[in-house]
């Protein structure tokens, strides 16, 4: 995989770019055919679980020989991204397309790290627009938004898809079945495939996998979309989503990574990792200027600190 991957400026890498150096697989974190691992990796003294993990990798690469070609859903994730990069690594990028949606539910900061792995692992990349905002059904912001938004990225994606000829797939993995994810059925209905799936590889083994392979996106925080911010029911707006946006920004110029703003009007509850709220007690003057500026008028922290996808209980469509 060479290095000399380039970046239009339309902000697409181009066709023959490939995956670069520093994306290869490593001696020490093969997985041989038999879904052993390689000498090596056992001389680090690997745990049961990542050998697991490592096994299912074979998998992966095999899903994607058998797809052929394909247009990956990239929002930069570390689903998406292993997704992309085992894609390109398999397939070669000629016959991969990355593509990753734009529109105000995206914040800025995902948008120029998938532009930078782009960059670095060589992928065919460019960006679609998506106008999921201007559907009634997904501003109403009721329980099932994620299935218009998600029907709206496939009606971008399928022009792609069949001008290449190839199956456009999702960084779906295993644990995301269990959750509320309207999403995924309109994905499936217009014929998407969930390579991470068919390996059986859950959340925590992507993240096992990418570490292993060594993609910096292993540790990444998770970040849906800034739609999940507002509680259902209360209308999605340009305005919501870009105040929303300004305040993560913010929050993450003071140092923290793993966070949400959710949004109540004009107060915002901020959730943290956990090992953060201390920090964000002592540094509540910052905390509260961040987010003030962002246009909230009250500010609070919830001391249960960060969980993904809490807005879901409320209207019981998750325990």
């Amino acid at each position: 995989m060479s290095s000399n991957a380039t970046v239009s400026s339309d902000a697409t890498v181009s066709s023959d770019a490939t995956v670069s150096s520093d994306a290869t697989v490593s001696s020490d974190a093969t997985v041989s055919s038999d879904a052993t691992v390689s000498s090596d990796a056992t001389a680090l003294a690997i745990s049961a679980d990542e050998v697991a993990a490592l096994s299912k990798l074979d998998g992966l690469r095999a899903e994607m020989a058998l797809l052929g070609r394909v247009v990956v859903a990239f929002s930069g994730g570390a689903d998406s991204a292993l997704v992309a990069w085992v894609a390109t690594d398999v397939l070669g990028p000629e016959l991969v397309s990355c593509v990753t949606a734009v529109s105000p539910s995206l914040a800025p900061e995902e948008l120029a790290d998938c532009e930078a792995l782009a960059r670095q692992w060589g992928l065919r990349w460019r960006t679609v627009s998506t106008d999921e905002i201007d559907d009634p059904q997904y501003a109403a912001n009721g329980t099932d938004r994620c299935y218009h938004c998600k029907a709206s990225l496939l009606l971008a994606l399928a022009p792609l898809a069949e001008a290449e000829d190839a199956v456009v797939v999702l960084g779906v993995n295993l644990d995301d079945l269990d959750d509320h994810r309207p999403g995924q059925r309109a994905a499936s209905e217009r014929g998407a495939r969930f390579p991470l799936v068919s390996a059986g590889l859950t959340k925590a083994e992507v993240r096992t996998v990418s570490r292993h392979l060594g993609l910096r996106t292993w540790d990444k925080p998770a970040a849906a979309c800034l739609a999940s911010r507002v509680p259902y029911g209360t209308p999605v707006t340009l305005g919501t989503l870009t105040t929303v946006s300004a305040a993560e920004s913010a929050l993450r110029s003071l140092g923290f990574r793993q966070l949400r703003v959710r949004h109540y009007g004009e107060l915002a509850r901020i959730e943290l990792d956990g090992t953060d709220l201390a920090d964000a007690v002592e540094r509540r003057q910052d905390v509260v200027a961040a987010v003030r500026g962002a246009g909230y008028r009250y500010v609070t922290l919830d001391l249960e600190g960060f969980r993904s996808g809490n807005l879901n209980v409320a209207p019981g469509v998750a325990s």
